[in-house]
């Protein structure tokens, strides 16, 4: 009776919907069990301004890491300075996701707090006690994450060339870049030198992160240089995949890890098209991806364009299911648009990337 009742149950479903849809429904529904939603965010960095914050509210982009609050130890970098930011920030439905501590990208010279990668004490002591308190006064202030670099460098490129519409894309070509004069400020520093430098850095720092709860999320060296060359007598360990590798392992936490730029690691490798969704795996999967700056590059290694997100060598619909593969649950933002003429300011570049991502995240989140 199971069996001729089944039957008729299934011929009538034929004659009603069509001779596919027995077939069809329970796939769809299997589709709807195991669809898992994307934990990532989209979000931004540098500009939290009230007309920025405006734009963004608009754009759905819910989170963000702020600007620079000072550039020195100053009343900005006091637990109530540090709140009336948070608070501004969650007056356009926004979260204040991070800030940027005062060791910024910039070439040594112009660093807020030089002494730490130029490894001179005891000035660099003071530096590290003033960044220690910044960490512990954003932790009171209800900020869970703060970001920065540790170079001497600074972002290095050489002349711009023109992409799609006549858009300028930031370059680097190791060989056309000016290596003058031949050593920075620093003098020679080997790589012995730089992992002394960041291992001191971090034996004191990660601790008070790790007492107050805060993510500390580092930018790699942006770009690598060659290993036994380096570029100004600076050997760059934050510069390769390995490199990294060994920087998260310096101090065990989970609150040591990385300000993940994509397009930054995808400089690193020879055939960044095959090769980066592994390392996002390897990252992603023991927790240390923090923030991602999601952007795609031409090229490779020590010669390479940076290119809208949808232009580049990187496949970037494959690279965030990735990132939902791994579980990653934090901002996923743009980083190093091109300049279009006519947007002085980039808005319209940023404005694409931001759609591009929502569009992806929602893409990554109906899919099985």
């Amino acid at each position: 009776m199971e069996r001729r009742e089944f039957l008729k149950g299934t011929m009538l479903a034929t004659t009603t919907l069509g001779p596919s849809a027995v077939l069809r429904q329970p796939t769809a529904a299997g589709e709807a069990k195991t669809a898992k939603q994307a934990l990532m965010k989209a979000g931004h960095q540098h500009y939290s301004s009230d007309s920025w914050l405006r734009l963004l509210a608009a754009f759905g982009v819910n989170n963000i890491c702020s600007g620079l609050p000072s550039r020195t130890f100053d009343q900005s970098w006091s637990i109530e300075g540090l709140s009336r930011l948070r608070e501004r920030v969650e007056s356009f439905g926004i979260k204040l996701e991070m800030v940027p501590l005062p060791l910024s990208s910039s070439y040594i010279t112009r660093s807020e707090n030089p002494h730490i990668m130029l490894g001179k004490s005891p000035e660099r002591d003071r530096e590290i006690e003033q960044i220690s308190q910044m960490i512990r006064n954003a932790a009171r202030a209800g900020i869970p994450a703060v970001k920065y670099n540790l170079t001497i460098l600074g972002v290095v490129r050489t002349d711009g060339t023109r992409g799609r519409g006549g858009a300028l894309y930031s370059t680097f070509v190791y060989d056309k870049a000016r290596q003058d004069p031949p050593l920075t400020e620093a003098g020679p520093v080997s790589e012995e030198m730089m992992w002394e430098r960041i291992t001191y850095f971090l034996k004191r720092v990660i601790p008070v992160a790790e007492e107050y709860k805060v993510r500390m999320c580092c930018h790699p060296h942006d770009p690598g240089m060659p290993r036994d060359k380096g570029f100004r007598g600076v050997l760059r360990v934050l510069g390769s995949v390995d490199g990294l590798k060994r920087f998260i392992d310096i101090a065990p936490s989970k609150y040591h890890g990385l300000n993940f730029c994509q397009g930054t690691v995808s400089e690193m490798l020879d055939n960044p098209r095959e090769e980066i969704y592994d390392v996002i795996r390897y990252f992603g999967s023991r927790g240390k991806i923090f923030n991602v700056h999601f952007r795609n590059i031409k090229g490779r290694f020590l010669d390479f364009q940076e290119t809208f997100p949808d232009n580049g060598d990187v496949d970037m619909i494959r690279a965030m299911r990735v990132y939902k593969e791994v579980g990653y649950d934090k901002m996923i933002m743009p980083d190093h648009v091109p300049q279009i003429e006519g947007d002085p300011e980039k808005a319209q570049a940023f404005a694409f990337a931001f759609g591009y991502i929502q569009a992806l995240i929602q893409l990554v989140s109906s899919e099985s």
